[in-house]
């Protein structure tokens, strides 16, 4: 947990120009601490801490950052540079680090590194950012089922440390195919003599390589899995992933769900230069800018009505807003229960079901309550029935459309949660919009 206190006094410091207290205040705060404070200030101030940091404090510290930040420091390193951060820091983490960087200069590095090491980066690097070989680590030990648990634990005691968060030993064959896992809890507290094979356990199973990311965060949650080995199309092991490997991508997948729905980037720096924030949130501004167009032309089309019973002008909100919330409450349920694994093909046609009778009961008991209201202030019955259709009809379309936009746009390769709200927010203005003023335009022209 990255705690707010020394961040806040470093910024203190900064922004005072007492730099010799800063860098006192630096060498007391974690590589997470120091990120975060990074993160928490102006790019010219930032250039001031980074100077100020140790080489292998700055290492550290880089895998930390999110892409936009990390991006400006790497822009600053050389060959040489980077090389120094690969040696201090886990295979997976400067994998990551390198995926940021143009071609020419991961070779460049990768080049500069000892063999051993360049081996394990590349078969990280091989597998795409967001799969089980892009989020594992190549730092595993593996024993044979026929070692005895004496010769497993003389090995253990030669090794200088174990990798991090290891629960457990990896199982393999002669030909290094995943068999089972060995318990660290087994082997300390088995008679010694006992083979290897007679305690393992083989009901773990191993993640497949190119397996999503959220597939495994979500496998780890199911089996409260500390760590798990990672095997190739052969079987073969190729790494381990870990928990706290896990926990950054369930993260990383919440604030993105969040952000994604204003149309930023999770990795998006918060204090970018003004022209950078501005190109990147163009885009999203120009869509719902397209959007609101298309809304407006419907109602222009319906002119002459509205400026007949000019009452519309005034309960066409309500209309659009009421499905634009049934249908929002919708697509972020499908949303959530696709990334849990919950909603697939062959249960979506029930959960539509549901939906659908869920909005015709709401829209039912609000459409009544608004048509009465409507009714009753602008003393027309006629207007409070229409009003009273129109929101059931909406709901009913909103329900639809939040149930298979996700499963659409996932089909198109577009992410729902950056997508979704935004396609929802239009189908559900343009059919209310459409549908009011047609309804009166049937029924006073």
């Amino acid at each position: 947990m990255v705690t707010r206190a020394p961040i806040d006094d470093a910024i203190e410091s900064v922004d005072s120009g007492k730099l010799d207290e800063t860098r006192v205040l630096l060498e007391s705060m974690r590589p997470q601490e120091i990120a975060n404070l990074l993160e928490s200030l102006p790019p010219s101030e930032r250039l001031v801490v980074w100077e100020l940091l140790a080489d292998e404090d700055s290492h550290q510290v880089l895998q930390y950052l999110s892409d936009d930040v990390r991006a400006t420091f790497l822009e600053q390193m050389d060959t040489r540079e980077l090389a120094a951060a690969g040696g201090e820091l886990d295979v997976d983490d400067f994998a990551d680090i390198l995926q940021q960087l143009p071609d020419t200069i991961t070779q460049q590095v990768l080049a500069s590194l000892a063999e051993r090491q360049r081996r394990r980066l590349e078969a990280v690097l091989s597998y795409p950012e967001d799969s089980a070989g892009g989020l594992m680590n190549t730092d595993v030990v593996t024993v044979r089922p026929r070692h005895t648990l004496e010769l497993v634990l003389r090995y253990l005691r030669r090794q200088r440390q174990l990798p991090e968060a290891t629960d457990a030993l990896i199982v393999v064959n002669d030909h290094d195919e995943y068999v089972g896992m060995l318990p660290l809890a087994r082997l300390v507290t088995t008679d010694p003599r006992v083979t290897v094979r007679e305690v393992m356990n083989t009901e773990a199973e191993a993640i497949p390589a190119h397996m999503r990311d959220a597939d495994v965060a979500r496998i780890f949650a199911d089996r409260d899995l500390i760590s798990a080995p990672v095997v190739d199309e052969r079987g073969v092991v190729v790494g381990r992933i870990t928990v706290d490997d896990v926990l950054d991508v369930i993260i990383e997948d919440a604030e993105e769900s969040v952000l994604a729905r204003a149309g930023l980037d999770v990795d998006e720096d918060t204090f970018a230069p003004v022209v950078r924030s501005a190109r990147s949130r163009a885009v999203w501004l120009g869509i719902n800018l397209v959007t609101a167009l298309l809304a407006a032309s419907v109602i222009d089309l319906f002119e002459d009505t509205i400026a007949r019973v000019v009452a519309l002008a005034i309960l066409m909100p309500i209309v659009a807003s009421m499905g634009g919330i049934a249908g929002t409450q919708t697509l972020t349920l499908v949303i959530r229960g696709q990334a849990l694994g919950q909603i697939s093909r062959s249960n979506l046609l029930w959960f539509l079901n549901r939906e659908v009778v869920v909005a015709f009961l709401n829209g039912f008991l609000w459409a009544l309550l608004v048509a009465v209201g409507t009714a009753y202030l602008f003393e027309d019955a006629t207007l409070g029935a229409l009003i009273g259709v129109a929101i059931v009809i909406n709901m009913l379309i909103a329900a639809v459309s939040g149930s298979l936009l996700p499963s659409l746009l996932q089909a198109m390769r577009i992410d729902p949660a950056l997508a979704g709200g935004v396609v929802l927010t239009t189908i559900t203005d343009v059919a209310g919009f459409f549908v009011f003023l047609g309804l009166a335009t049937l029924v006073y022209l």
